[in-house]
């Protein structure tokens, strides 16, 4: 029996739903999971196996024939656990990732990740795994690799419960998110839209001199962002996050000459116990207005970052359908002048004791893989050693695209001088 798309997956067929066939692949993600030196392909298979059994989403597909009312059909309960070997030979790693990561998935017929099991001098090194995003998110993603390396170490199901028993999937989600409860919920996420938009001023970031200057992608790491980020963090008594967002927002903002502006932030919506583990994707935006944006004082612009955050988040969960109606019917509605993601992932043990090197502030370029998604996405994550800050911008330059991360890294360690 098919039932409604969850109002993440929802999202996620928005974005790729008119995408031509050539990038199909642009939805999906790779991974590199090493493992423990005693696992061989049998171990692996097993430990694999019971993971894609316990989760709904990963035995999923869908019936896209109306593109405008999906539905996901009832999880197979029968799988191909397949799990093809290559050898590397020594060669680098990333060698053999391109190619099963650019293979688009046929959601129709197929389950929506696939694995390859690496092997160096006939020894299983790495598993690589690879999702649509509408079967995994981030978090989810996270949440599988540690289930997968819990299954390795306990083949026989001996050890916790919760490692080797089934757990609702995006159907039940989707089920909770239509019920009455549910239904208020949306309208209040569509009601938040209504009122920041009509609020936040018509806004852009200028393009670069010439047009049709295409994607450019630029990540910064940086060992000291990382550190000033914490430090203006417990100074302003608001989360990492909120001051990397004040920071981003404040270069942008400088950038467009603005004091006001209209941010697009992803939400993880893994709000409730409940879901918070649930695999699938939950991730959506959602409209936020930042005012005082150009403010130098990063901890009093972090602290209302972190508020008008909050009040964006808690509309995080909306039915994107309805939003593109209030959009259509409000042409001359402003759009977000930029987006960020925190990306947020499951607390896991640190891999050593050892005292991690520091990473001296550095800008590489890269191809993007994806070009889904608003204008100009800046993507955060903080590592164990550093901050790194990915941006894909679309016909403003390269310039203009290294300009703002410097800027937004000055600020953070200039502001933590301070504190």
């Amino acid at each position: 029996m098919a039932g409604p798309l969850s109002l993440g997956q929802l999202s996620v067929w928005h974005d790729i739903r008119d995408l031509p066939s050539t990038r199909w692949h642009e939805a999906n993600n790779a991974a590199l999971w090493e493992l423990p030196r005693a696992a061989g392909p049998a171990e692996v298979r097993t430990a694999l196996h019971a993971v894609v059994a316990r989760h709904p989403s990963l035995r999923t597909r869908y019936d896209l024939q109306d593109a405008d009312a999906p539905r996901q059909l009832t999880p197979d309960a029968d799988f191909s656990d397949a799990l093809p070997v290559v050898e590397t030979d020594g060669l680098p790693l990333d060698d053999f990732v391109a190619g099963p990561a650019t293979e688009p998935f046929r959601l129709g017929r197929e389950h929506g990740w696939r694995a390859t099991l690496l092997t160096r001098a006939g020894t299983a090194s790495h598993l690589l795994f690879v999702k649509h995003h509408i079967a995994a998110d981030a978090w989810a993603q996270e949440v599988l690799r540690q289930e997968f390396t819990a299954a390795l170490a306990d083949p026989a199901g001996a050890g916790p419960a919760s490692v080797h028993s089934p757990l609702p999937g995006p159907a039940e989600l989707a089920a909770d998110q239509f019920t009455p409860a549910g239904l208020r919920r949306q309208a209040a996420a569509l009601g938040h839209w209504d009122r920041v938009i009509d609020r936040a001023p018509q806004v852009a970031l200028p393009a670069a001199d010439g047009s049709g200057t295409g994607v450019v992608q630029a990540t910064l790491r940086s060992g000291p962002a990382r550190a000033a980020a914490r430090t203006v963090a417990a100074a302003a008594g608001v989360s990492v996050a909120g001051v990397v967002l004040a920071a981003y927002a404040r270069s942008v903002a400088r950038i467009c000459g603005t004091d006001a502006l209209l941010v697009q932030l992803m939400s993880a919506n893994r709000f409730s116990a409940r879901w918070k583990n649930t695999v699938t994707s939950m991730n959506q935006w959602v409209p936020a207005l930042i005012e005082g944006a150009r403010d130098n004082d990063l901890r009093t612009l972090a602290s209302a970052v972190h508020w008008s955050s909050l009040g964006a988040f808690r509309h995080g969960a909306h039915d994107v359908t309805a939003v593109a109606e209030l959009l259509a019917r409000r042409p001359d509605a402003p759009e977000p002048v930029c987006a960020f993601n925190y990306v947020a992932l499951p607390e896991q043990p640190p891999d050593s004791a050892d005292p991690v090197p520091v990473i001296e502030p550095v800008i590489t370029w890269e191809e993007p893989f994806t070009t889904i998604g608003p204008r100009c996405y800046a993507r955060a994550l903080e590592g164990a050693s550093d901050l790194s800050v990915r941006l894909t911008a679309k016909d403003i330059g390269r310039e203009q695209c290294a300009e703002l991360l410097w800027d937004m890294h000055h600020a953070l360690v200039t502001t933590a001088g301070d504190c």
